[in-house]
């Protein structure tokens, strides 16, 4: 009898490292994306290109592939790769919970060690974005010239005769995203005390580029946070978030920060950290992962206690307020806010509070403005097509006022609409309920 024949072997597959060496990147997280394209039509640079590759799924797709080995990381792949604002918006609109987010921040840290640079920021750029902006006390310093030119007009003089369209190009850049600066409060006190009796005990974050720029806000959310009952300690050596330095693949200096802020911020005694800025809470509750190779415990101690002040608010019940402001309104949606920490409800809700203001929807709500940290510098052509993009639905709704929880998108928005010459008051959602309850109805006259 002869004997029977094996049936013909069947290769197996062969399974995917469970973690990239090269990158870091958990490899399932590219088999979440099953490329159904619901993410497209909430990409910013795919409605405005309609490039496959400009896509979440197109850019998941080179990511993966690269990493596979089927396709080269050449200078175009990397292109494609650079436009994304890293806005997570794909990340709202996925039904499959793809983590965009921890697919391309390693990616591109993995092409910043491995490729040349691909943005030529100029020196000054350099210089403001790594070794000024994230220092507080260097920018008060910085705009203080500015402050007073503002102040006495000496800028609008200048650009009278001209002499802003005589500065290079990033100088000019530079010079165009400059707010109308108030005055800087100072040095606030340590601790301040709750009005009335004492509801909650919470640190405020205070950043560097919101301080900077909008110290208005800062103080107002100061002020809210002890009429609505709470004691608020300022910590003193407290320092940037690390965003800035994240974002532009030098996580080293970005954990650095990171490690100091873990340590400032470690105090049991407090319920809550506040934060008013969208990058910055973004940022800080990742804080986990951050530092998970040095301090892990404090990483997810902070991260654990980080509040949105509008989240913190409303979970708090905040005291209503009684001052009328008649404008009609808007409110932008922040992207680290609404698509990294999925909060949408709570800045409306406070809105919604104030008496006599008519809130409005916004027309593409949550599409980027063209901030996203520093890639109105290194993406001017994309960053100035959606910040126009921005800047015509808020005109179209015929609004007074346009609120949004994060430094970046005032400056981009309140940029582009200096631009089109519009009177529109671009603030923070706390800017509006501090004037509600004081009474100190604001200038429109931006």
């Amino acid at each position: 009898m002869s004997a029977v024949a094996p049936p013909p072997s069947i290769p197996l597959p062969v399974a995917s490292p469970k973690l990239d060496p090269a990158t870091g990147i958990d490899y399932d997280l590219f088999l979440d994306c099953v490329h159904c394209g619901l993410c497209t039509s909430a990409c910013p640079t795919y409605l405005e290109l309609g490039h496959e590759a400009d896509s979440p799924r197109g850019r998941i797709y080179l990511m993966r592939a690269v990493t596979d080995g089927r396709l080269e990381l050449t200078a175009e792949v990397r292109r494609h790769l650079d436009l994304c604002l890293d806005c997570r918006a794909c990340e709202s609109a996925c039904p499959s919970g793809v983590q965009y987010g921890k697919l391309i921040e390693p990616f591109r840290l993995h092409m910043a060690k491995t490729m040349t640079a691909a943005h030529r920021l100029s020196w000054m750029q350099r210089l403001m974005l790594f070794h000024a902006t994230p220092f507080a006390g260097r920018m008060r310093a910085l705009l203080l010239p500015v402050r007073w030119m503002q102040r006495l007009g000496l800028d609008r003089f200048l650009e009278r005769i001209g002499l802003p369209r005589l500065l290079p190009r990033s100088f000019r850049e530079m010079q165009e995203m400059l707010p109308r600066l108030k005055s800087h409060y100072g040095r606030l006190p340590e601790i301040l005390p709750a009005e009335g009796r004492r509801r909650a005990r919470v640190a405020l974050f205070t950043g560097c580029a919101a301080d900077a720029f909008f110290p208005e806000t800062n103080l107002n959310t100061a002020r809210v946070l002890q009429k609505n009952g709470c004691e608020v300690w300022i910590p003193r050596g407290q320092v940037c978030c690390g965003a800035l330095h994240y974002h532009a693949a030098q996580e080293e200096s970005a954990r650095r920060f990171a490690q100091v802020n873990c340590v400032v911020f470690d105090d049991s005694s407090i319920d809550a950290v506040i934060v008013n800025a969208a990058g910055c809470g973004a940022m800080l509750k990742d804080y986990g992962h951050l530092v998970s190779s040095t301090s892990a415990d404090g990483g997810q101690r902070l991260a654990a206690k980080v509040r949105d002040i509008s989240e913190f608010l409303i979970e708090l019940g905040p005291v209503k307020p009684q001052h009328p402001l008649p404008f009609r309104a808007v409110y932008h949606d922040a992207c680290h806010l609404c698509h990294a920490q999925q909060i949408r409800r709570q800045p409306r809700e406070l809105l919604e509070m104030i008496p006599g203001l008519e809130l409005v929807p916004l027309h593409e709500t949550e599409i980027c403005c063209g901030a996203a940290g520093s890639y109105n510098l290194t993406e001017p052509e994309m960053a100035e097509r959606l910040g126009l993009r921005k800047v015509k639905n808020i005109q179209e709704a015929n609004v007074q006022a346009v609120f949004a929880g994060n430094v970046g998108c005032l400056l981009q928005v309140g940029r582009y609409l200096r631009k089109q010459g519009s009177g529109v008051w671009a603030a923070h959602p706390i800017d509006a309920l501090w004037a509600s309850y004081s009474g100190e109805v604001p200038d429109l006259d931006n």
